[in-house]
């Protein structure tokens, strides 16, 4: 039966199907990138150690000062300490990233590309011929692009109109924005190379579904793996704001539940902070107790929630990230149980509770 399948394929001349026991090319995850975060690589990818997949396209929508680029900057800094010979190809459309930025950040400037672009059709030569000729040349070096942001994009009928003295809106727009991704994930995948794109939303008044809706029409809804939601609350230190506790929500999932969130926190100078969002979690499953105003540990000592976040090394312990390892698994992976089973330490006894989900 394989050899017959593989005939029809090969006379088929696509190049990316191939036989799903042998896997898919360009379509099975075959890795996963760490966000920074461990509850947002558990919203992503069902695991603490997961992230984004290596060869997907992830959208980061939220509204104007939300920390889109912040965010995306943040997993570019840990994608790079993650890969040192790897690189960021960095399509900017809002002038919004400068050399200082980066460096400021701790980020190595001289592994990332920074491409401005103002239309579609110029994101859309750029990245598909550089993902052609990484592709022919059989380069295996790590590569991470980004689009910051997709809605910033104009079209070239939308420049000339303008120069031109039109105010006409091209309605071409969201037909060329679709056009692109149809091409480029399937290109992508085959590379192995994954996109962040960061894009606006706009309030869904008097509408069914979600409250924010993605701007540009439905091309990136439907060509990203998964759609995450951001909003932001200030975090400050005294009173200057050093960064944002996000409210990350899953709008769309190819491989965790939708509509499940995670808090995470954002240092506009470090970056996220690994541990930050995982206390909720730890709670929920029974690996930490609420007790009035403060978390009993395993061990039954009781300490605030700020002091584990503080110190979260001390608390976070090569026992406790078993436990959230299982716990995360059963809270975003699909196909997951509805009950959960984790054995506490203090009296050697294992506790069930039931998922909500």
């Amino acid at each position: 039966m394989s050899n017959f399948l593989k005939g029809i394929i090969k006379n088929s001349g696509n190049e990316y199907a191939g036989i799903a026991s042998e896997g898919i090319d360009g379509t099975d995850v075959t890795g996963f990138i760490d966000t920074g975060s461990y509850a947002f690589n558990a919203l992503l990818s069902g695991s603490l150690y997961g992230g984004i997949a290596s060869n997907k396209i992830i959208a980061l929508g939220g509204e104007s000062a939300t920390g889109k680029t912040y965010f995306a900057l943040g997993m570019v800094n840990k994608f790079l300490d993650d890969n040192p010979e790897g690189v960021i190809l960095y399509f900017d459309t809002e002038s919004a990233v400068t050399s200082e930025m980066i460096t400021e950040r701790g980020i190595d400037s001289n592994r990332v590309a920074i491409f401005p672009v103002a239309t579609v059709e110029s994101f859309r030569h750029q990245a598909i011929g550089i993902v052609d000729k990484y592709i022919d040349s059989g380069e295996t070096k790590p590569i991470l692009m980004v689009l910051d942001s997709l809605g910033m994009l104009s079209t070239e009928k939308e420049m000339e109109d303008t120069a031109a003295g039109k105010s006409t809106r091209d309605m071409t727009r969201a037909g060329l924005v679709k056009g692109v991704f149809r091409v480029l994930t399937l290109k992508l995948g085959k590379a192995g190379i994954p996109l962040i794109v960061t894009n606006h939303t706009y309030a869904n008044i008097g509408g069914y579904g979600p409250p924010q809706i993605l701007s540009g029409g439905s091309g990136l809804k439907y060509a990203a793996s998964t759609i995450v939601m951001l909003s932001k609350l200030k975090d400050k230190d005294g009173t200057d704001i050093i960064g944002g506790i996000i409210k990350c929500k899953l709008y769309k999932g190819r491989l965790t539940k939708e509509n499940k969130e995670v808090q995470v926190q954002l240092n506009y100078d470090t970056g996220l902070n690994p541990y930050y969002g995982l206390v909720p979690i730890a709670v929920k499953y029974g690996i930490f107790k609420k007790v009035s105003t403060r978390i009993e540990l395993p061990n039954g000592k009781t300490a605030f929630e700020k002091s584990i976040n503080n110190e979260p090394e001390k608390y976070f312990t090569e026992d406790v990230m078993e436990q959230l390892e299982v716990a995360v698994a059963k809270e975003f992976k699909y196909g997951s149980g509805e009950t959960v089973e984790i054995e506490s330490e203090k009296d050697g006894e294992p506790s069930s509770q039931q998922n909500s989900n």
